[in-house]
């Protein structure tokens, strides 16, 4: 062997050396991928045995990723050189690296990512860098949080809030337990945002925020990093019921600046602010007469309010809703949305208030009746109220005709209308009397035919003679006899045949003794009669 030989051989030699120096127990170390076999794969890591990582370190996937050259870090688990086998680790050595990354970020106040894998009694259990950290509820964001369930499988900025040792553990890694926090970003975060948002922050200012809470007395808007208040009466010059009307959390949208005050950090916000106050120009484009059109925003009994144009609402009265002596409940004319026109009657400028009127634009239901109806006309409709001196009956054109009850019947005594009529009965009537002006009309039942008493009664009806007559009602004075064709008379009292237990609805034999034509009366009696009852 020549000189360069040795030499060249005794390098060889120590460096050899040097390397069995180096690949030792519990030192992590690069290895190359010498083969893949059934039970594990076979790394070179310089040291004159090969090392054996156990397959149950490697997903499938890693498995077929892997081919002869790859370099991985591994930790060396233990050397036995009798046998000639190095057990290597490479979760061991991840293990190690990670909770060196870890610690130097915790150190260094550095964030982090981890994946929120499962739910754990007080808080969240999270994955970083394959290290099981445990994320409190408290830390997981500002304000609280109720669903946890919808953190599971996101992966989400985190920091080191503590890195604790337990008592007992085998080694370094293993005896940590990690404590993160995703509330320590947020604020971070925010803190930022305000700053820049702080910059901008002036009365008067316009400036873009979030809605992040909504309640009965207004909206609370994130505007970076910092919170404002919009007040129910600073949203829109219209009516407002609920926030909720006009604003839902998560919207976007610009408000103004009313007030700062940077003590206290408090925000009020504006944003009906935005366009000027309809009621300021209302006398300018409106006058009393004029005809309009807007939409139905708002049904009370006491009538309808009407959106003219964007927080400029106006009051039809339930009184001018329609022309009826009684309008019915609002609801029954108009819905919430409807489109409808109306005239102005009065326009309040200091107080906000704006009078119209939707039946102004109809013809006076009493005019109506004035050029369509002349005395002596047959008209129909319906029994609205019933008096005790008469009934009073709604023609189609909504005003109602009074039916006197002594108008009722040509023949019969009636003591109340209710007994030939009744609400909500169809009839016919013929006009007595008209008088648009002072709205007034007199109807008459018994005028649809004609008087029985000019012809009729004087000839069927004689002194002397006898008829079969119903009961109707007895009296101090006597007994009301209905005789033939409806036609009523009176047996005086002192007519009556005692000797008889009289009732209503029996029918009896009477003499006719009186007739007197002009106060349309018949007297009765019952005795002396030339036909007896059997």
């Amino acid at each position: 062997m020549d000189i360069q030989t040795k030499e060249e051989t005794k390098d060889l030699e120590t460096l050899y050396a040097e390397t069995l120096q180096r690949v030792e127990r519990g030192v992590i170390t690069k290895g190359r991928v010498i083969a893949v076999k059934h039970d594990g794969v076979v790394v070179d890591v310089g040291y004159k045995s090969e090392g054996l990582i156990p397959v149950s370190e490697f997903s499938q996937e890693e498995l077929s990723g892997l081919k002869e050259g790859d370099e991985i870090e591994v930790l060396v688990e233990r050397i036995n050189d009798e046998e000639g086998v190095v057990i290597l680790s490479k979760e061991k050595a991840l293990k190690i690296r990670s909770w060196e990354t870890l610690n130097a970020a915790y150190s260094s106040n550095l964030s982090l990512e981890g994946k929120v894998v499962e739910k754990t009694k007080g808080g969240l259990f999270v994955n970083v860098m394959g290290i099981k950290s445990f994320l409190p509820a408290s830390q997981i964001d500002i304000k609280g949080v109720k669903d946890l369930d919808a953190f599971i499988g996101q992966t989400i900025p985190l920091k080191i809030l503590k890195i604790v040792p337990q008592k007992g553990a085998p080694n370094h890694a293993a005896g940590m337990s990690i404590i993160v926090s995703r509330r320590a970003i947020v604020e971070e975060e925010r803190n930022k945002k305000k700053q820049e948002t702080l910059t901008h922050l002036k009365e008067g200012a316009v400036l873009k925020g979030t809605v992040k809470n909504i309640t009965d007395y207004g909206v609370f808007v994130d505007l970076g990093g910092i919170d404002g208040l919009l007040h129910i009466s600073d949203i829109s010059w219209r009516r407002v019921n609920h926030p909720s009307e006009f604003f839902s959390v998560g919207d976007e949208a610009e408000f103004i600046i009313l007030k700062y005050d940077e003590a206290t950090e408090k925000v009020t916000l504006g944003y009906k602010q935005k366009i000027a106050d309809p009621w300021l120009t209302v006398e300018e484009k409106y006058s009393t007469g004029i005809r309009l059109k807007g939409k139905v925003v708002t049904i009370a009994d006491y009538g309808v309010f009407v959106e003219i144009e964007e927080g400029l609402e106006g009051l039809v009265h339930v009184s001018e809703l329609d022309w009826a002596p009684r309008p019915k409940h609002p609801s029954k004319y108009l819905t919430v949305g409807d489109e409808v026109e109306a005239v102005v009657l009065n326009i309040n400028k200091e107080e906000r208030r704006l009078s119209l009127s939707i039946k102004q634009l109809q013809p006076k239901p009493w005019e109506l009746v004035g050029k369509r109806y002349s005395v002596g006309d047959r008209v129909s409709g319906k029994i609205k109220t019933i008096t005790d001196f008469g009934a009073f009956m709604r023609l189609p054109e909504g005003v109602d005709g009074l039916i006197h009850i002594s108008d009722l019947s040509w023949t019969r005594h009636i003591k109340h209308p209710s007994e030939v009529l009744k609400k909500g009965q169809k009839v016919d009537a013929v006009v007595l009397s008209l008088d648009p002006e002072k709205e007034r009309m007199a109807l008459g039942i018994k005028q649809l035919t004609s008087d029985p008493w000019q012809s009729e009664i004087p000839v069927k009806f004689k002194l002397g003679e006898e008829f079969t007559g119903k009961v109707l009602r007895i009296t101090d004075f006597g007994i009301f006899v209905e005789l033939e064709g409806g036609v009523e008379g009176l047996v005086y009292s002192s007519e009556v045949d005692t000797s008889k237990e009289i009732k209503e609805g029996d029918e009896i034999r009477v003499r006719i003794i009186k007739l007197n034509v002009e106060d349309r009366k018949i007297g009765l009696s019952m005795k002396n009669l030339k036909t007896h009852e059997s």
